[in-house]
């Protein structure tokens, strides 16, 4: 497995939980604490902090030290990573939309011709 493999192993399991992405997302809007980011859920912060780990193992997530203060911060570096591995299906996807749009057209020209 190469190094690329296992960011992207990471990053997909830690993107795997809904509670993660939702981390992720606030973390988007600037940083914040774990107290802050435990607020929207109904977790106890041990839980949260879990979920932090794994956030920070998969490099999604840096926190930093500033005595007590120990603000959350994202790091969109392995997210760039699932990108560019994503981008080589683009492709694919686009020729079923390009499917889809000639489909619709026809449609829409049979209703045309029976009005």
């Amino acid at each position: 497995m190469t190094g690329d493999d296992d960011t992207l192993n990471k990053t997909f399991a830690a993107l795997a939980n809904a509670t993660r992405r939702a981390i992720l997302a606030r973390l988007a809007e600037g940083e914040a604490t774990v107290n802050e980011l435990a607020e929207p859920f109904d977790l106890s912060l041990p839980a949260v902090s879990k979920h932090i780990r794994v956030l920070e193992r998969a490099g999604l997530i840096t926190q930093g030290q500033n005595a007590q203060y120990r603000p959350c911060t994202i790091d969109v570096t392995p997210l760039r990573e699932v990108s560019r591995w994503t981008e080589q299906y683009r492709h694919i996807w686009e020729a079923s939309f390009e499917r889809m749009d000639a489909y619709m057209q026809q449609i829409i020209e049979k209703e045309s011709q029976n009005d």
